[in-house]
């Protein structure tokens, strides 16, 4: 089972008050901005790092113990039994265990080569070319032919059968491991979200996890359950990342789930009071340049969680009503977190049917186009700031905003954090996480490993900004 899990603490949303309207913690004057590029180098990182989990962060003094990922492919899960296996729908009570939740008993052999499996169809190796499917076939081979005598020696196998691949993202989950993340929260109730496919292309959204006494669970939300509907929106048709959001909102204010109980119904509406843990990664001012003929509007985003879209929309509206020209971005330091948060953030700046990012892997469903959906919240100039600890999720927004011609970048090349990872569920209730992608620029640039490269180590004249993004376009449009 592959599971649609998000990089996140548990979070939910704040009301728009609660967005602080003054300087990150290290305050820098746009009368001295010029100064702070002057002692940096660019240049790539060098060295490995290791994570303690795969995620977008890909620092391990910042990254979680548990961080899930948000692989942008749904998970591909057996379909859910068709409408004419509960003939009885509407008066049906009873739970019906799901196939791929259904207790099993596997060997420890079984489990071994489980994960083998899972590497053998889905894992791209992105950066140390060890892999073939010959040596993988071998090492199989060799790794069976010794009988396995427990479940723990089942998983120290696995765990150097993973290593052997030189990939420092994808890594065993002990079940303790596995559970916690399958309980991560972005959405304010208590609940994790998994994508299951239906078998006619559409997918349905069912809880993957519920926080214990946490509000949905109090409420009787219960695990497997379908949502239906949230505040009367139907989510037909929407990912786990939207309805994430719907389900966000004030603390102590209510939603109202429609869900279905199991395969067979039945239906309810469950009310259900929100609770809030997560901090804004927002913070803004206006600044005068110019000797005051220029408002620039001011915008640090700390992360990409749940919050991160809705908080920078309304700080670049605040800052539009206060009369702000011109926009920068900083995303120094900002080490990502949830991909599809940082997608749903470069969607903000660009044109309708304009390319945020293309994934390549083996699999299909990693091959992909991202574009955007509507019209930009904004068309001012926009600078967005980076360096070399502006990783994954930023690097995603930095470039789909760079080779737009939304936005020129302005600091150190990037960290080249741009492969995706998936997280698998094995039989005994452990999991995998595996390489099975990476991200490409709408300009096919590869990321990982290089990051991207600024336009200026300084920042430039303002008049420069807005000449050289027309420039950009009047290229673009030829």
């Amino acid at each position: 089972m592959r599971l649609l899990l998000p990089f996140a603490s548990p979070l939910s949303a704040t009301s728009p008050p609660s967005l602080p309207e003054h300087p990150p913690p290290s305050k820098i004057e746009f009368s001295g901005l010029t100064k702070i590029f002057k002692k940096s180098a660019i240049g790539t990182l060098t060295g490995a790092l290791t994570l303690t989990l795969v995620l977008s962060s890909p620092i391990p003094s910042v990254a979680a113990s548990i961080d899930p990922y948000l692989s942008m492919t749904p998970p591909s899960l057996s379909p859910d039994s068709s409408p004419e296996d509960c003939p009885n729908e509407e008066g049906a009570d009873t739970e019906v265990l799901e196939d791929d939740v259904r207790p099993q008993l596997v060997t420890n052999e079984g489990i071994v080569e489980e994960a083998w499996e899972i590497v053998n169809d889905a894992f791209i190796d992105a950066r140390s070319n060890r892999w073939s499917p010959e040596t993988w076939q071998k090492q199989k081979e060799e790794i069976l032919s010794i009988p396995i005598k427990s479940r723990s020696k089942a998983h120290e196998v696995i765990k150097k059968m993973l290593a052997s691949l030189g990939d420092q993202y994808t890594r065993f989950l002990s079940p303790d491991e596995f559970s916690r993340m399958s309980k991560y929260d972005i959405t304010g109730i208590g609940i994790n979200l998994r994508e299951v496919s239906d078998g006619g292309g559409n997918v349905k959204l069912k809880v993957l996890g519920l926080v214990l006494d946490g509000p949905a669970d109090i409420a009787g939300v219960k695990q497997g359950d379908e949502i239906l509907a949230v505040n009367g929106v139907d989510v037909s048709g929407k990912s786990s990342f939207e309805v994430s959001s719907l389900l966000q909102g004030p603390s102590k204010t209510f939603v109202v789930l429609k869900v279905k109980h199991g395969k067979c119904g039945p239906l309810r509406s469950i009310k259900v009071q929100r609770q809030v843990n997560a901090q804004t990664p927002v913070s803004y001012r206006l600044e005068k340049v110019d000797n005051g003929r220029i408002s620039v509007g001011y915008i640090r985003l700390k992360e990409f969680n749940a919050l991160a879209r809705k908080d920078l929309v309304i700080a670049m509206k605040r800052l539009q009503d206060k009369g702000a020209s011109y926009f920068v971005m900083d995303l120094r330091d900002n080490l990502g977190g949830l991909v599809q948060a940082g997608i749903e953030t470069a969607k903000l700046f660009l044109d309708e049917g304009d390319t945020v990012i293309y994934t390549a892997g083996r699999d299909t469903e990693t091959q992909k186009i991202v574009v955007a959906d509507k019209k930009p919240l904004i068309t001012a100039p926009l600078i967005v700031m980076v360096n070399n600890r502006t990783a994954s999720a930023s690097e995603i927004v930095a470039s789909a905003l760079h080779d737009n011609c939304k936005a020129i970048l302005v600091g150190e090349r990037t960290y080249g954090k741009g492969l995706i990872q998936s997280v698998f569920e094995l039989r005994d209730g452990s999991g995998v996480v595996v390489t099975i992608g990476k991200y490409v620029t709408p300009n096919h640039i590869d990321i990982n490993g290089g990051g991207i490269e600024p336009d200026f180590r300084n920042l430039p004249a303002w008049g420069e900004v807005k000449e050289l993004l027309s420039k950009c376009n009047t290229l673009q449009q030829s």
